[in-house]
């Protein structure tokens, strides 16, 4: 049976000692979150997460939910139970607008417990995760009505939130899309088409749900010009704002997956439902890019809580399993077969994965300072700086996070050797949970082109230069000391090798796209190498100024840091050369073949 501890440690390290999150507290919601009230915080939110969600974690993957009759969906056993404990402990609303009733604490902190309840059950996080994204939508783009009737229910939990976008024809290409609304008359529209692979569609464990359903007006222009944005709830609400009338919504079946098999996943038919426009008329995709954004850093979360919870599954199996001796000699005499920790090949696996969980932990609670400066913060030119930064990390968060997520959780699935191919162990889950974050909420490749195509050259380039000046201007000054010179060295190379794969799209994709296509992949993950080894150098430098001050009963946990951070310079940072070479090749070979060929 696997376990979940959440590394509640790490994220303090990480908050109070390397980003300083105290300096942000003139940043609203920040002074309300004192150091000892955000480590209560995490520390209830680690509880939960372990005794709560995550034994519900395996049976819900075993039980999956089951569509009735009339098109309700029951969730699997104990989750309506774990849900009403979200619920009254106020998670849901804890980032949000005091305003409709949420606590309005930082965004970061509200990451960091995101990790957790994604680690211990990540099929589970999925129903409060959609709904915090619809609140999003409904707070920048809804009006004052909109806004006053439904998020005091969504933040309480009462009632839960989706995103309807893809169709049967369409994905990524919303373009194509074929929902049609119908002016009533009376401000309310009719909506009617399909949408498909709609996560928390339908269940059991609010009120009411608020689908929002991307649809074309009658007579819009095509394309994505034409595209509108609906809120549709389940039940319409009667003149109190209750919920009345069952909506002309229903699941028509549950997706049949690979994993996340406790999250029920819809078919959802709209049959002349009663719709309400959110913002402007043909505005649609703009408002429902703020819940895909804020859904592309929960999902880049998610790719990081199932590399956490596969580790440390794999580090107990490789303590307690003894096979062979070490190559040294035995490290066990008393045994008659060493435990497999000994052995490098299982070392690089653990290594491998721990390098990024630590550093990708770090990675995203810095981009979520930034949002939490985007959002909050009085200065104009701190708050655009941010929001650009934000809009060049998050297909770097989304695609490298995920990727890694599930390559680490099939290196964990690996130390396990059969017995990870057993369902008993539960490492199968973690691998087929996993897949679907480099799918959903535009796939992968989709985040390297708009990171390469539209997040670079956006406003001159300016959010990527100013990333290069701080990595550069952190190597620059640590370099002459002689603790961070080994860690400013790798740093600078791979800084360098980012920058050359930059300017090399700057000379050879303009014109010629393929170029850019072709190298995408490669300069995101290289974008992201280069981000999580300045997480380690920040982290190297402030666990060498501890030790020096004295570290106590944290010096064998600082130890860790610098050793683990050594490991990522030495073995991980190197691959940014590959990347720029792969860059460097262009397009021609990949496009070279004739499509017959294939």
């Amino acid at each position: 049976m696997p376990a979940y501890r959440a590394p509640v440690e790490d994220t303090l390290f990480v908050l109070n000692d390397v980003l300083k999150y105290e300096r942000y507290n003139n940043l609203p919601g920040f002074a309300d979150a004192s150091p000892d009230i955000v480590e209560a915080v995490l520390r209830e939110a680690g509880r939960m997460a372990e005794e709560v969600f995550f034994p519900l974690n395996q049976s819900g993957d075993q039980e999956g939910c089951i569509r009735n009759e009339d098109g309700s969906v029951t969730t699997p056993k104990g989750f309506r139970e774990a849900f009403e404990q979200y619920k009254e402990a106020g998670w849901m609303g804890l980032a949000f607008d005091p305003n409709y009733g949420g606590q309005g604490l930082p965004y970061t902190l509200h990451s960091a417990i995101g990790e957790y309840f994604s680690s211990a059950n990540m099929a589970f996080a999925m129903y409060p995760g959609l709904t915090q994204g619809a609140m999003a939508a409904i707070l920048v783009h809804g009006d004052d009505e909109q806004k006053a009737t439904y998020l005091p229910k969504m933040v309480e939990g009462t009632w839960t939130g989706t995103m309807n976008l893809t169709e049967p024809h369409c994905g990524t290409d919303l373009g194509l899309l074929r929902t049609k609304a119908v002016p009533q008359g009376d401000g309310s529209y009719r909506i009617s088409g399909q949408k498909i692979f709609i996560s928390a569609g339908e269940h059991d464990m609010s009120e009411n749900i608020i689908h929002l359903v991307l649809a074309r007006i009658e007579g819009a222009p095509e394309g994505t010009k034409g595209i509108s944005l609906f809120i549709v709830p389940k039940f319409v609400l009667d003149a109190d704002g209750s919920p009345g009338t069952r909506n002309g919504v229903v699941c028509g079946s549950i997706e049949e997956k690979m994993g996340i098999h406790a999250n029920s996943t819809c078919v959802m038919n709209y049959d002349d439902a009663t719709g309400y426009l959110i913002g402007e008329e043909n505005k649609g995709l703009k408002a429902m890019f703020t819940m895909m954004n804020e859904a592309r850093l929960g999902v880049g979360l998610q790719g990081l809580s199932i590399s956490e919870v596969a580790y440390q599954n794999a580090v107990a199996y490789a303590k307690d399993r003894i096979q062979g001796r070490a190559l040294t000699g035995p490290a066990a005499p008393d045994r008659k077969a060493d435990p497999i920790i000994v052995h490098p090949d299982v070392r690089r696996n653990l290594m491998t994965i721990r390098a990024f969980n630590e550093a990708g932990r770090a990675f995203l609670l810095w981009a979520a300072l930034k949002s939490d400066v985007a959002h909050r913060s009085e200065d104009a030119s701190d708050r655009e700086l941010s929001e650009e930064m934000m809009g060049l990390l998050t297909p770097v968060i989304k695609g490298v996070l995920t990727d890694k997520g599930f390559e680490h959780a099939v290196m964990a699935q690996q130390v396990f050797g059969g017995h990870g191919y057993i369902e008993e162990h539960g490492m199968s889950q973690y691998v087929r949970d996993a897949r679907i974050a480099m799918i959903y909420e535009g796939a992968n490749g989709i985040q390297a082109l708009d990171l390469v195509g539209r997040k670079l050259p956006m406003n001159g380039g300016r959010a990527i230069q100013a990333f290069f000046k701080e990595v550069g201007d952190f190597c620059e000054d640590n370099r002459a000391d002689e603790n961070m010179s080994f860690f400013t060295k790798h740093l600078k190379k791979g800084l360098n090798d980012l920058q050359a794969a930059t300017m090399w799209f700057v000379q050879n994709a303009m014109a010629k796209p393929d170029n850019a296509g072709a190298g995408s992949h490669d300069y995101m993950h290289l974008f992201g190498l280069v981000t999580l080894g300045y997480m380690w150098a920040l982290q190297a430098k402030t666990a060498q100024e501890k030790l020096a001050d004295g570290a106590g009963d944290r010096a064998q946990f600082l130890e860790a840091k610098l050793t683990t951070a050594r490991y990522f310079m030495e073995r991980i940072m190197p691959e940014t050369g590959a990347h720029l070479a792969r860059i460097s090749a262009g397009a021609d070979s990949m496009m070279a073949l004739a499509e017959e060929a294939f």
